[in-house]
């Protein structure tokens, strides 16, 4: 009797246990990820059992926003690769001389998985980590076969566009030593009250022609089809006219791969959030000096939402043409 209560409460603690992997697996309907640490990259890989030779797409910045993304594209049956550069542990504190050949790694492994195409690469990215895939695609034009980019850059800015990166005058992004040309900034700064413009921030540095016409990227070199997505209201930076300078560029190179320049109106800089979110906070954060203020995104709640449903429609056709 005495050994019949001793055993009880492990068989209670193994049947809820079990109980709770039961319910969990049936009620998780996505694919889990796998964590790689290997060959100089840290990413999450999202893929289906026994795939074969499927598209795959890297999202650089990984975290919360490419775990969302590589989980939706597994769930169609293609391969995500949610790709961090900063911020864990083994890889940079800051957002500043990031090696491209981190990167190089990531693409050469995915390229050489079973469930992978390597013809059929897509990288993806949002905001700062836009402007790196389009650096990346350019730089790695072999590898690369299409570009997906919400609230792109048409440049490459300097480390300290970011208010929390070192006060030293840096590239954000190098390869193999060599900085990537940059519109070298001074960090934004505050005023008497908790709010700033953000925009005008950015409308300045691209006053700055000679210095632009230098930083442009050179996205004719991709080899491979561009997806733009942006915000005619976007309130962070000037995404709309940024994309309009990629698409001057490509015309003006004669690039021959297909193109498309999608601006929305009434949204702005967060339309790649998750499509099916209507959170209706419209203002940031960011701390100057050690003084927190607000900013705005842009747009409105119903033309964000409007302008992802579409947008995630116009991507997943994208990837599906690749």
């Amino acid at each position: 009797m005495k050994k019949a209560k001793f055993i009880l409460p492990f068989v209670i603690i193994a049947f809820l246990i079990g109980g709770y992997y039961l319910i969990d697996a049936m009620l998780f309907d996505g694919v889990r990820p796998k964590w790689i640490n290997e060959n100089g990259f840290q990413a999450s890989l999202y893929s289906k059992d026994d795939l074969k030779n499927k598209t795959a797409v890297v999202l650089i910045g990984g975290g919360q926003w490419g775990d969302y993304w590589a989980q939706e594209f597994a769930k169609k049956g293609w391969v995500g690769l949610s790709l961090p550069y900063m911020g864990k542990e083994g890889l940079p504190k800051l957002s500043e001389e990031i090696e491209l050949t981190y990167f190089e790694s990531a693409l050469n492994w995915i390229s050489k998985q079973a469930q992978v195409d390597p013809t059929k690469i897509i990288v993806m990215g949002a905001s700062r980590n836009a402007e790196l895939a389009l650096i990346i695609a350019s730089t790695f034009p072999e590898m690369v076969s299409g570009v997906v980019a919400y609230a792109p850059s048409s440049v490459s800015w300097s480390n300290t566009v970011l208010p929390y990166n070192s006060d030293d005058l840096k590239a954000s992004w190098k390869y193999k030593g060599v900085d990537i040309p940059y519109v070298p900034m001074e960090k934004i700064t505050g005023n008497d009250s908790d709010q700033i413009q953000m925009l005008a921030y950015w409308e300045n540095g691209l006053s700055k022609t000679d210095l632009v016409h230098n930083a442009l990227i050179k996205v004719e070199r991709i080899s491979g089809p561009i997806l733009l997505f942006s915000g005619k209201d976007d309130k962070v930076w000037p995404a709309a006219q940024m994309a309009d300078m990629i698409q001057e560029r490509l015309e003006t190179n004669s690039f021959t791969y297909p193109f498309q320049n999608i601006k929305y109106e009434n949204a702005g800089h967060f339309i790649s959030s998750n499509p099916d979110d209507r959170s209706s906070y419209r203002t940031g954060t960011i701390i100057i000096n050690g003084k927190e203020y607000q900013y705005e995104f842009g747009g409105t709640e119903e033309g964000d939402y409007q302008a992802k449903q579409d947008a995630r429609i116009a991507l997943m056709k994208f990837i599906e043409e690749i």
